[in-house]
């Protein structure tokens, strides 16, 4: 009986945790919060540090309220909190990269040494693996931009959080001839995050040889909605920077891209880390915030931000700095490049394959993705239903979806929901737990 008492324990502590946790090591910055207010002196700190990051804007460098930040963060030395991580798409991103920004305040926007995101390292073997994989494949004259559509038509979750984000970025907003941007941009970020890479950068970095190909690509986000003003005028890439860093969101994800995305001439892949897939999921990770890039053109590879610098005045070698880091950078343009068109690069990083999980295993990554959905699907029930009653307007920029038969029928189950197999049936962390008391009323006898 202890035994079994020690193994429901272990059982029920695996169900709640994250999907993916972070390495060891690393703490989420959430955990790193708790363990920091639990102790007095730190609380005090990081309290102090807090109220400095609201202050940031009206605090001038040398002035007393600067002064007691700096004092403060010299002062914290709990190193959970001071080297803590966060991870993308998860419920509580946007309270981590709060307690991130909160305890460096003195990293800069121009820190290329530092993400706020953590990337385990079996993550980007897979990441690895797969753009190798669609390096390889042959194009043989076919629109692979559709055969990824038909693909992911095909898988339930990628077909269905596609429908989501096509309806929110293509449904009017009532009484007005526009979408709701905000809206879109939640639903691209829920697609990129919980869709698998195989599916979702499919689709953003097929490789295309004919204009219709490149429209079906380009047209792959929505950009009418996702990013493109309503009068065709571009904002200054200034001002756009400027609304992102205000954002911890997109700040973070900038943060992420340069990071990841910096180029060097000393290496093979054209990038600084030598890792163009952390590159291209951080590209990704832009996609659905201020600083959406995209295709400038069906065909063309090339990507850049909806930005220009006119009327920059002394600013204009900082605003093309901006522009740069999508038009001219050796790493981004290689890694997008190997994704479908270049033969693979040896990656020696790559793990061996673990072994089929036992069915404990399985069963326990079941429970824990129904355990996710069904959290996911509370925090998004009010969005649904607020949708549900707007009225639905014309169609934007964009391109059909493709089978019907695939993706219609997922319209209305709000994407983010449980499937009907699941929620019809008892769940498995249940039928786990008659199992092993069945096992121990049965030892006992």
């Amino acid at each position: 009986m202890l035994f079994l008492g020690i193994l429901l324990s272990i059982f029920i502590q695996d169900v709640v945790t994250s999907l993916r946790p972070l390495p060891p090591g690393i703490m989420d910055c959430v955990e790193a919060e708790s363990g920091c207010e639990a102790d007095p002196q730190c609380k005090e700190l990081y309290s102090t540090l807090r109220y400095c990051v609201s202050e940031e804007e009206v605090a001038p460098p040398g002035s007393k309220a600067r002064i007691e930040c700096l004092e403060a963060l010299s002062a914290l030395h709990y190193l959970p909190l001071l080297a803590c991580k966060c991870q993308r798409g998860a419920r509580r991103e946007e309270h981590c990269l709060r307690v991130y920004w909160s305890v460096r305040i003195l990293q800069s926007y121009e820190d290329l040494e530092a993400s706020p995101y953590d990337d385990s390292p079996v993550e980007m073997s897979h990441m690895a693996s797969i753009v190798a994989a669609a390096s390889s494949l042959p194009l043989d004259g076919q629109n692979a931009c559709l055969k990824a559509a038909q693909d992911c038509g095909l898988y339930e979750k990628c077909g269905s959080l596609r429908s989501e984000y096509v309806l929110a970025c293509t449904k009017r907003v009532p009484g007005s001839d526009h979408c709701n941007r905000q809206k879109c941009h939640r639903a691209l970020r829920r697609f990129l995050e919980r869709v698998p890479g195989e599916y979702s950068l499919g689709l953003l970095f097929c490789p295309c040889t004919d204009k219709l190909c490149g429209e079906r690509r380009r047209k792959t986000i929505v950009p009418s909605c996702s990013y493109q003003e309503r009068d065709g005028e571009q904002p200054n890439c200034m001002h756009l920077q400027s609304s992102c860093r205000r954002d911890q969101l997109c700040r973070s994800r900038l943060a992420d891209f340069q990071h990841n995305c910096q180029s060097s001439g000393h290496s093979p892949s054209g990038c600084f880390r030598d890792s163009g897939t952390v590159c291209l999921k951080s590209y990704a990770g832009l996609i659905g915030t201020i600083m959406t890039p995209n295709y400038l053109s069906n065909s063309t590879m090339d990507v850049a931000l909806w930005c220009n610098c006119e009327g920059s005045g002394n600013q204009w070698k900082e605003c093309l700095k901006i522009q740069n880091m999508f038009t001219n950078n050796a790493c981004l343009e290689n890694s997008i490049s190997t994704m479908g068109s270049s033969p693979p690069r040896p990656v020696e990083s790559l793990l061996p394959p673990s072994p089929r999980p036992s069915p404990l295993d399985q069963q326990n990554k079941l429970s824990n993705n129904a355990q996710d959905e069904l959290s996911n699907n509370a925090v998004e029930q009010s969005e649904e239903e607020e949708d549900e009653e707007e009225e639905e307007g014309g169609q934007f920029d964009v391109i059909p979806l493709y089978a019907e038969k695939a993706t219609v029928s997922n319209l209305g189950s709000g994407g983010g929901g449980v499937s009907p197999r699941l929620s019809s049936a008892p769940p498995p962390s249940l039928l786990l737990l008659l199992l092993l008391l069945s096992a121990s009323l049965s030892w006992g006898s």
